[in-house]
């Protein structure tokens, strides 16, 4: 055997083993205005899908604007975009509706998902319970994400977890919906803790 065959075998096995990334489903949540179309925006490597409508003088009277008075449309259906985390991975993200009355599309949007991110206002906690309580109930994997609006929370990230009463389990973490980096390592609590419940 020569030399230079040992390379070229090792040159060549990379093509062999090129192979398509596994596609995982991913839910994005939490209620109104709190950043989960900022964030499939910010991390997604294809232009996102979004559902966005005007804010209607009817709807303004329903949904809380006091904390983002700047909004002018909301999400009506579902968000969506991906990223390929590594060669064998690629998430697909979903982003929910935050309002209550789109509740009954959920189930669709979730069907599938390997776990959830809920992400949180802390100037108003009330508006994700609907998030927390349905992935809780479905024993369905999630991670909550307090957005930094900004760049400061208003509490603490024990005082957001007893407020919310979920399980020591349930991470709970800081992080920015307009930055890539810090949307990818949100994503990753999420999925390193798909990964442990499987047993993967």
């Amino acid at each position: 055997m020569t030399r230079t065959e040992p390379a070229a075998r090792y040159a060549a096995a990379p093509v062999a083993a090129v192979s398509t990334p596994l596609p995982v489903k991913m839910v994005i949540a939490g209620g109104f205005g709190v950043g989960k179309t900022t964030a499939v925006g910010a991390i997604s490597e294809i232009e996102p899908l979004t559902t966005e409508a005007a804010i209607t003088e009817v709807a303004a009277g329903v949904d809380d604007l006091s904390h983002t008075p700047a909004k002018t449309t909301t999400t009506v259906a579902m968000d969506f975009g991906c990223i390929t985390i590594d060669p064998t991975l690629k998430l697909y993200l979903f982003g929910t509706p935050g309002q209550e009355r789109f509740g009954f599309m959920w189930d669709d949007i979730v069907e599938g998902a390997i776990g959830g991110l809920v992400i949180v206002d802390t100037r108003r906690l009330d508006d994700c319970y609907a998030a927390v309580d349905y992935f809780e109930h479905r024993q369905i994997p999630f991670a909550v994400a307090v957005n930094a609006f900004d760049g400061r929370v208003e509490h603490t990230l024990d005082e957001v977890r007893w407020a919310l009463d979920v399980a020591d389990r349930v991470p709970v973490v800081v992080f920015d919906a307009r930055e890539r980096g810090s949307v990818r390592d949100a994503l990753l609590v999420v999925l390193e803790l798909a990964l442990a419940r499987s047993g993967g």
